[in-house]
């Protein structure tokens, strides 16, 4: 089994006749995702990628049966793009647009306030369950179906925990890229509890970076958690200097809080085993399960 994908899973793409669109929905297609429809204002009837474009999403779904959407949509649109689909009750949305309005994501978050749609992004790497659905931007070659879940704020980061922990003869049962995004989808909880429910994953590795709150939010939620399965976690960031932003959008730390030690420190109490270098994650997962 999985998490939030797999080979059922019918995917239309929003923005699926732009460049970056095509590009990655050909290799997801070529991977075996099952593409069944885009979405492109405008363009409605016309065919891309041998699958048919309709001007709404809520057409598209009522045509194809899709119950994911992978919206590829520049910032100043991605906003109504997430909101059309969340409107449409497309179950699950992945976001991969980067540079979004933090107002615009506190639009969206609104809107996903009791509804039936799971959010994952935006400036996410995305989702994948090996050998049965890529949903995202990742590279492929490194994955092999496995039973640890992965969960990361970093993309480069989830690529070489992927490339580990094949290297050691797990695999992956998913991986989930929930951005680093000050304003969100999905956090670390909403796929700590997926995963602890999925009778496929054995483990989790949960990869961090300094600022914001969510990685002590999991160690809250793992304090009191039941049926729980090893966690283990890294927190980069512990050299980059206060106030300076590292990499993108959430990475920024100030004011004493958000350090990578005060998160590994919040980990370390819940339980979790901590990851002190990403060479040391096959070795860490070997001298627990």
């Amino acid at each position: 089994m999985s998490i939030l994908i797999d080979s059922n899973t019918k995917v239309v793409c929003q923005g699926i006749t732009g460049h970056a669109a095509t590009f990655h929905m050909a290799r997801a297609i070529a991977y075996g995702t099952n593409l069944v429809g885009g979405v492109r204002p405008g363009k409605g009837g016309m065919v891309h990628l041998d699958v048919p474009v309709f001007d709404t999403v809520q057409t598209a779904k009522d045509e194809t049966g899709a119950n994911a959407s992978i919206v590829f949509v520049p910032a100043a649109q991605a906003a109504g793009a997430m909101i059309e689909a969340i409107e449409a009750e497309i179950p699950l949305v992945v976001c991969v647009t980067e540079r979004m309005p933090v107002l615009d994501m506190v639009r969206v978050r609104h809107a996903l306030k009791g509804s039936k749609t799971r959010l994952v992004g935006p400036n996410s790497q995305g989702i994948l369950t090996p050998g049965q659905c890529k949903l995202g931007v990742m590279a492929t070659v490194n994955e092999r179906p496995g039973h640890i879940g992965i969960v990361s704020r970093s993309a480069s980061l989830t690529s070489e925990i992927v490339s580990l922990t094949s290297a050691a003869g797990f695999g992956q049962s998913t991986t989930v890229g929930i951005g680093g995004d000050p304003v969100h989808g999905m956090g670390y909880v909403d796929c700590l509890e997926l995963f602890f429910a999925d009778p496929d994953t054995n483990a989790v590795v949960l990869v961090g970076e300094i600022g914001g709150v969510e990685e002590e939010q999991a160690a809250e939620y793992l304090k009191t958690a039941a049926n729980t399965k090893p966690v283990f976690a890294m927190v980069v960031g512990r050299h980059a200097p206060e106030t300076r932003r590292m990499g993108h959008a959430g990475t920024l730390r100030a004011l004493g809080g958000g350090s990578a030690a005060s998160k590994l420190e919040a980990l370390r109490g819940a339980g979790v085993h901590i990851i002190d270098n990403p060479a040391l994650v096959g070795p860490s997962l070997k001298s627990v399960l």
